[in-house]
């Protein structure tokens, strides 16, 4: 099964053709950004696909990152992979950033909880942890810094993301501090690719956002109806 992997949800451009079957990445390229997805996105699947030496028909599944991050970043990739699963008649599938950051931590050593941090800005934090043997202790949910190091410092633990540096900042000094602090601004793409050979075909990727937008009209500014 070939996936081909997208995330524009964060700090990066990304995109990835994984042989599930062989184990294999057959090409990966991404693009530190925090703006300009939506240009860069599609030039970089090319690229991609050429790399990889595979046509689109060729591709059996799409997976792409669905959120939390950015509103409009995240909106790219859904709406990437939702137009490639319809012209090419294929399954897309929808991976959280939050599991993504934390795939690779888990491989490595599934008895230490992994805490997933993306800065929320304001004081905030998008977070998830897992626990042992991949159990998850926190699911998605966003959180003061005071609460997530609050259900976060229970014990020995990794923090990967954007805000694993405002957690490991602010941790207690009576408890034992972060085993790692993996500050990256967005997840390897390649896990993205992993996890979405491994889910569930149905339904379609939909945008998980864990809040409201920051921008919002202005009431005083509407026109009013007639």
């Amino acid at each position: 099964m070939l996936v081909l992997a997208i995330d524009t949800a964060l700090d990066a451009c990304s995109v990835c053709v994984f042989d599930a079957d062989a184990e294999e990445i057959r090409a990966v390229q991404s693009l530190p950004m925090h703006r300009g997805h939506a240009e860069a996105l599609m030039p970089l699947v090319e690229r991609v696909m050429w790399v990889a030496d595979v046509g689109f028909d060729a591709i059996d599944r799409i997976a792409t990152t669905v959120g939390p991050g950015s509103f409009t970043g995240l909106r790219v990739g859904i709406a990437a992979a939702r137009g490639f699963a319809v012209a090419l008649g294929k399954p897309a599938v929808g991976v959280t950033t939050l599991a993504a950051l934390s795939a690779p931590l888990v491989a490595e050593d599934d008895r230490v909880p992994v805490v997933a941090a993306i800065d929320a800005r304001h004081g905030n934090v998008f977070l998830q942890m897992t626990g042992a043997g991949a159990r998850s202790l926190i699911p998605p949910r966003v959180a003061t810094l005071k609460e997530a190091i609050r259900a976060a410092a229970i014990g020995p633990v990794k923090l990967v993301g954007s805000g694993a540096p405002l957690l490991a900042a602010a941790w207690p000094p009576t408890e034992r501090p972060p085993l790692q602090v993996d500050p990256r601004g967005a997840p390897d793409v390649t896990w993205v690719a992993r996890l979405g050979a491994a889910s569930s075909p149905e339904g379609r990727p939909r945008p998980v956002y864990l809040r409201p937008p920051d921008a919002r009209p202005q009431d005083g500014a509407r026109i009013a109806r007639r």
